[in-house]
């Protein structure tokens, strides 16, 4: 099941970046603050009343043609809206009603999309009576906040998580693997999707997936069945005249959150990007497994015996969340590597559904702590008093100890080395959770 997007939306400097920030900081992120994971997004996962979303933040919306970047800044923020379940307009409740407001209402009504209408810098009882001439936008009921102070948060993400369309339940085959395809425009996306394909595919139906003009195309190949997400329109050249990265994203959340294994496409003759760091990034904070595919390579520029062992290093590098992660280089024009695709696929999904006994996770414990005892912190030592795996897909360990705050990031990291030497976990990200547990009961 996919999560709703929720676009905010609005004209420059009502406070859009300052809400969004503050959904963040008052702990509604669902997002780890996991090291390496680039941090400069427009997008944020949440969560309220128990209702999983993603969150985009746009630039303000100007209505002068003359400005190119103005102009973009409005496409972008049209993209928004058009890939958004529910848009949340914020207006500044101090400067009051203005021309540029009544254009953006405009723009909105037309989405035919469910609107949430914030104003925005009501931070006390005497400024609540300015809210009301934003009746005139003809948009329900405007919500009175203060992104500054996270006054009535709480109200608007009531309405927001209200206006949440109604999602049927998606019967999904337990032994289908759903394969997302993501990154930026122009990767090759649809061509390696058509690549794998091929002409000896045996499809068992199209049907429509819960992301916008996309197919959902199920396939079987050597008795494995598999879903592909179609994520490949992620321009619409009708109605953007310039490609807009910056938005491109969006419809890789739809497909990741669908998925169980994305495709990472790198264009191997552009290399990697900040853009391709923030999709990448989210696959990662999903939990899915990961296999990264750098396609083109049959056009890399200066290709010798050593230059695939240096891309590797530049993606390792650039991409350090993602070490586990598998990296093919294929050409969907060639068809080079595009086979093992599948295959890779397949061993990924294996490794994100593998368990392990409780007994076997101890003995390694056991092994690592003498190998690297914990270091003291405060005059204490951390005590590792058992570890037991709690899921899969993505595998879950719990970590009990004397205390918590004794667990250093390092020596987390430590021990997941330790899980992926001993058992592999190739694809997938591990989540360690550290929990506390008296001594005594233990014992």
């Amino acid at each position: 099941m996919s999560k709703p997007i929720v676009a905010i939306v609005g004209r420059p400097n009502v406070g859009k970046s300052t809400l969004f920030n503050q959904i963040g900081k008052k702990r509604v992120s669902i997002v780890d603050d996991m090291p390496g994971v680039t941090r400069d997004r427009i997008y944020l996962d949440a969560e309220w009343l128990n209702h999983e979303f993603t969150m985009i933040d746009t630039g303000g919306i100007e209505f002068d043609e003359s400005n190119h970047i103005l102009k973009s800044m409005r496409q972008q923020a049209q993209l928004a809206m058009d890939e958004a379940d529910v848009i949340l307009f914020l207006v500044d409740g101090r400067t009051g009603l203005t021309t540029a407001d009544e254009e953006v209402a405009r723009m909105l009504r037309s989405t035919k999309k469910p609107v949430v209408l914030g104003v925005n810098k009501i931070d006390s009882p005497q400024r609540e009576m300015d809210v009301y001439e934003f009746y005139n936008l003809g948009l329900g009921d405007p919500i009175p906040l203060s992104a500054s102070n996270a006054m009535n948060l709480g109200d608007l993400l009531d309405a927001i998580v209200a206006a949440f369309p109604e999602h049927e339940a998606e019967e999904k085959d337990e032994d289908e693997i759903s394969i997302a395809v993501i990154g930026r425009p122009n990767v090759g996306k649809s061509s390696i999707v058509n690549a794998i394909l091929g002409e000896e595919r045996v499809i068992v139906s199209d049907v429509p997936g819960t992301t916008r003009d996309a197919i959902d195309t199920h396939f079987t190949k050597d008795g494995i069945k598999f879903t592909l997400i179609d994520t490949a329109g992620m321009r619409r050249r009708g109605k953007i005249d310039e490609p807009v990265e910056r938005y491109s994203v969006m419809r890789s959340l739809r497909a990741i959150d669908r998925a169980d294994v994305v495709l990472m496409m790198i264009n191997a003759y552009e290399g990697i990007t900040e853009q391709d760091k923030k999709i990448a990034g989210y696959a990662h904070e999903s939990g899915k497994g990961v296999v990264i595919v750098v396609n083109k390579w049959d056009i890399y520029p200066d290709k010798d015996d050593k230059s695939t062992l240096r891309f590797t290093e530049e993606l390792r590098d650039q991409l350090g969340f993602l070490q586990y992660a598998p990296v093919l280089y294929t050409s969907a024009l060639t068809g080079q590597r595009v086979p093992r695709v599948t295959e890779l696929v397949k061993y990924v999904a294996e490794q994100q559904s593998m368990r392990i006994k409780t007994s076997v996770l101890n003995d390694l414990i056991r092994d690592a702590v003498s190998i690297n005892p914990p270091p003291m912190h405060r005059g204490k030592r951390l005590k590792i008093l058992f570890m037991t795996q709690a899921d899969i897909r993505p595998p879950k360990f719990i970590i009990f100890v004397n205390d918590p705050e004794l667990m250093h990031f390092s020596y987390l990291r430590f021990i997941e080395n330790k899980l992926r030497e001993s058992f592999g976990f190739e694809g997938t990200p591990l989540q360690l959770i550290v929990r506390a547990r008296d001594e005594e009961e233990y014992r």
